[in-house]
């Protein structure tokens, strides 16, 4: 009988990081065209845990995505929210 191993949440792994980018890239997409104030932070945060904290090393597509999208998504639902209050009368 072997010994059961543990999983990567149990030895504080977590989860790794092409579901991160994953996770980040369907965030900033959904984000587009429903709550895009959190889901943009959202995907930010996940595509860049998932890059690694860091801009030195290769990439992944997914965590680039995430993390520009959100970036894109965050930008304009704050310029959305900013706008005037009266209607017609927005930024965009």
């Amino acid at each position: 009988m072997g010994v059961p191993r543990s999983s990567g949440f149990e030895t504080g792994g977590g989860p790794d990081r092409a579901t991160l980018g994953i996770i980040g890239a369907v965030c900033a997409i959904v984000g587009f065209f429903a709550l895009g104030i959190i889901l943009g932070p959202v995907a930010m945060a996940c595509g860049w845990l998932s890059m690694g904290r860091t801009w030195s090393t290769a990439r992944p597509l997914p965590a680039l995505i995430a993390l520009v999208l959100g970036t894109i998504d965050t930008v304009l639902a704050i310029l959305w929210l900013a706008g005037p209050t009266t209607p017609g009368q927005g930024l965009l």
